[in-house]
């Protein structure tokens, strides 16, 4: 396996920030980990998460709050699984952001 770059370690690092029960967007990982505006390669990186059951990757939504379609481990319907095992609320493939987006409090 290649170590994932320093762009993708800052992204892990800030997704790991993310508590449990709780969502972040692609968006606001970008600009957690130092990289405004990369939105799409945070979610690059997230695909290829190499840490996954340790960086939790599942707890990131795009910025309407819908689910990855393509989540990597598992499909849709494993991050539904997840987020719901954390007391997230999925309806559909959509999760309130007004109710579980961190906003880093």
């Amino acid at each position: 396996m290649k170590k994932p770059t320093g762009f993708a370690e800052d992204v892990y690092r800030a997704v790991c920030a993310i508590p449990e029960g709780n969502v972040a967007t692609y968006a606001q990982i970008a600009l957690m980990s130092g990289h405004r505006g990369a939105a799409r390669a945070v979610g690059n990186a997230l695909h290829i998460n190499p840490y996954f059951g340790t960086v939790p990757c599942h707890r990131v939504v795009n910025g309407d709050g819908k689910l990855a379609p393509a989540f990597a481990f598992g499909g849709v319907d494993e991050q539904k699984r997840m987020l719901e095992r954390e007391g997230v609320e999925v309806t559909g493939e959509r999760v309130d952001l007004n109710k579980y987006q961190w906003r880093g409090e």
